[in-house]
């Protein structure tokens, strides 16, 4: 969602021109996540709109401030420039999955990532203690390569528990930024 929403530009860029050296791996479940925030992220948005054609229907009572019909005509943008963003974070989540689609080895949710999700709570978000465990579990299935984190969820994923997870199951380094990651590629060379 950090690239439909805008938060991180650069991860549009890197899923669209992944280094050679760089194979990208996300969990299939961050997919559904993803199309879940968003229809979250919606119903607030209609909620917002709701709340806009309230006030603006109170602005258009009056009729002789020249305020009110300011503020009319400025609810009104905020209206259409709302319903516009809908459009906008909806297209831009639906460009990652074509990339995603066509650049990204997904991870599949296997039983014994389930399993673990369940008997061991690092996380205690359940939604993203199931992706650290789908993270864990094939970092473990790959030992050999070199594997760094990349999340802009540091509330959940940027934790002290978290990453010594992360290093024990072989992932080297965590990013909370795009931009962070791309630095220190460009360092390794």
């Amino acid at each position: 969602m950090s690239i439909a929403t805008g938060r991180d530009p650069e991860a549009l860029t890197l899923l669209q021109n992944p280094p050679e050296s760089v194979q990208i791996a996300i969990p299939c479940i961050c997919c559904l996540e993803a199309l879940s925030v968003l229809e979250q992220e919606e119903k607030s948005r209609k909620i917002f709109e709701q709340e806009l054609d309230l006030q603006i229907n109170r602005a258009q009572r009056n009729v002789i401030s020249p305020t009110a019909q300011s503020i009319l005509f400025h609810l009104r943008q905020v209206r259409d420039d709302n319903q516009t963003l809908i459009g906008e974070t909806e297209e831009h989540l639906f460009q990652a999955f074509n990339q995603i689609a066509s650049q990204v080895e997904l991870i599949a949710l296997t039983g014994e990532m389930l399993q673990s999700s369940v008997s061991r709570t690092i996380i205690e978000d359940r939604t993203d203690n199931l992706i650290l465990h789908c993270i864990l579990g094939h970092a473990r299935e790959h030992p050999r390569s070199g594997k760094v984190f990349l999340s802009g969820n540091v509330k959940d994923f940027g934790t002290p528990k978290v990453r010594e997870a992360l290093s024990q199951a072989g992932v080297s380094d965590y990013f909370s930024r795009t931009q962070d990651f791309i630095g220190w590629l460009q360092s390794q060379t």
